[in-house]
């Protein structure tokens, strides 16, 4: 069950959002400059969602919220997502997988030509120690894991067990949140401290050079999926707008970016070379309510928050026109069987008068800018990711509620690690998130009362810390049952849930958008012909796309 850590922190994870005004950072990646030249095996990717500068920790069960981005290069994961089958999931270091009739017990066979890059094999010794570990201690628990119990059946096979039937909970064991690591390096350390600045993994590249703008990773000659290419890979901090340019003089060969004009200022230049192409991720960005602190557990407020969210205005100064999120959170482009008809190609536009019923409903009055309610006042925040640059969408909203609320809200933006503890703690009144997952389940069960801990307390995916029997019931039949028509009913109900009861608000939807320099190197992938997404925070997939790339002639 991928989290919004995924899609925040390594993606994801984040990386789902192409985030805006983030700060130039160009060091060493002009053609010959010191240790940026691109040698003819070298591939260079420019981040644009990691601010500036990299830390060097690759613990990635540390509590830390820094951590050293693309780490899933290095480490892998027992399963994967398949974006291009309908978001199923795979094995990946694992070569089978296998329920049990009742969904609670999993039997995981394991590859046996997986090698760490010290060369000792991987064992069932070392994935009962990996997926041991969130069970040891809460706060390593940063995917949020539910199965309470993995046993090692034979030198290659292994059970994990869960306490209810999880046939839609696989998908935590493809999340990078749950690494699979060398155990014969790992046990005995503090993970609370340890920042494994050295990483052995079974992933297909190694750390070759560290610098706090630059990663060099080497591709391994004996990667137990096959050879490369490329033999380098470069990975630079940069900015959206940077980027533009660096992949217009071919210094950057790789990126995520929204780009609204690309297919003019970019595509027309060299069609040839020159790609632009998005991928759905099935998720959205979206608008989270405290609902543990008043006045955000009154289902009227929210509504009337929600029913003024100027979404046109939010995707277009985004440069992602038409990605206007739906009441479900669920993408059509992938979902669009399961969607009720009601919600199906539905966007919420701004309906002022229907948000000043929903707050006479709930009894608050808006007096002074603030919420008013038996001698008590509120006035609102939002807080928000700043390594983004997501102010100018924040203010957006802000002068909406004002316009058509009267309701002043401040702005309260963050250094993305800081504002993913803040969600992890609850520290926020509204706050801005990915929801996304693989299928309806993953999407969804963030929403369940498993995943909620009380202010204070770190959760991995209920930031909002919701808790409702009628939404864990659903969650509990979708999760429960492989049967095509049950589960349809279940993901049914949760979307009335979400855009009846509004936990969160889906904002836009999410894609990732990717901007390619082909000059150097063919045989990327098209929207319309892939089997991996060239995404370089999906682990696997990033694998598979590199893994095509043939040097230009």
């Amino acid at each position: 069950m991928p989290t919004r850590r995924d899609f925040l922190v390594r993606a994801a994870a984040a990386a789902v959002a192409v985030p805006l005004g983030a700060s130039a950072c160009t060091a060493g990646t002009g053609a010959g400059s010191a240790g940026g030249g691109k040698g003819v095996d070298t591939l260079v990717f420019g981040k644009t969602d990691a601010g500036t500068t990299f830390v060097r920790n690759y613990n990635m069960f540390s509590p830390a919220t820094q951590k050293t981005p693309h780490g899933e290069l290095i480490h892998e994961s027992l399963l994967r997502v398949d974006y291009s089958d309908g978001a199923k999931v795979k094995p990946w270091l694992a070569e089978s997988m296998e329920f049990d009739e009742a969904g609670t017990t999993l039997t995981l066979k394991l590859r046996e030509d997986v090698k760490f890059s010290d060369g000792k094999p991987l064992t069932a010794d070392d994935v009962v120690f990996s997926l041991g570990i969130p069970l040891k201690d809460p706060a390593f628990n940063t995917g949020g894991t539910t199965y309470e119990k993995v046993e090692k059946k034979d030198a290659a096979t292994v059970t994990v067990h869960w306490p209810r039937a999880a046939f839609s909970e696989v998908s935590q064991l493809a999340s990078i949140a749950v690494p699979i690591v060398p155990k014969h390096l790992w046990d005995g350390k503090d993970l609370n401290s340890w920042t494994n600045p050295d990483p052995i993994g079974t992933g297909p590249f190694t750390l070759q050079r560290f610098a706090p703008q630059q990663l060099t990773l080497a591709a391994r000659t004996d990667y137990w999926g096959g050879g490369f290419e490329i033999k380098q890979l470069k990975i630079i901090p940069t900015s959206p707008d940077t980027v533009k340019a660096q992949l217009l003089r071919g210094e950057v060969d790789w990126t995520l970016q929204a780009w609204n004009g690309a297919e003019k200022e970019y595509v027309a230049k060299d069609p040839k070379h020159h790609l632009y192409e998005k991928y759905a991720t099935g998720g959205a960005y979206s608008l989270f309510f405290n609902t543990e602190r008043a006045p955000f557990d009154d289902v009227h407020v929210r509504r009337a928050l929600a029913l003024t969210i100027p979404r046109k205005d939010i995707v277009t100064t985004l440069q992602r026109p038409g990605t206007e999120a739906g009441p479900t959170g669920l993408v059509d482009e992938i979902y669009a069987d399961t969607i009720l008809p009601e919600y199906r190609g539905k966007v919420q536009q701004v309906d002022a008068a229907e948000a000043q019923k929903e707050l006479e409903l709930s009894g608050f009055e808006v007096k002074g800018g603030k919420l008013v309610k038996d001698g008590k006042s509120y006035t609102p925040k939002i807080s928000f990711n700043q390594d983004f640059g997501w102010d100018a969408y924040a203010n957006i909203m802000i002068r909406s509620w004002q316009k058509h609320l009267g309701l002043e809200v401040k702005s309260a933006g963050a250094p993305g690690a800081n504002l993913f503890e803040q969600q992890q703690t609850g520290e926020f009144d509204l706050t801005i998130s990915t929801t996304g997952g693989a299928g309806v389940a993953g999407l969804y069960s963030a929403l369940s009362s498993r995943a909620h801990r009380p202010l204070g307390e770190k959760t991995a995916t209920n930031f909002g810390r919701w808790k409702d029997d009628a939404t864990d019931a659903a969650l509990e039949e979708l999760q429960g049952s492989n049967d095509p028509g049950t589960t349809k009913s279940a993901a049914q109900k949760l979307q009335k849930i979400v855009a009846e009861q509004v936990p969160y608000s889906p904002v836009y939807d999410s894609f990732w958008f990717v901007a390619v320099n082909a000059k150097r190197w063919t045989g990327w992938p098209t929207p319309e012909n892939f089997s991996a997404v060239p995404m370089l925070g999906l682990g696997p997939d990033a694998t598979l796309t590199l893994q095509k790339l043939k040097a230009a002639k």
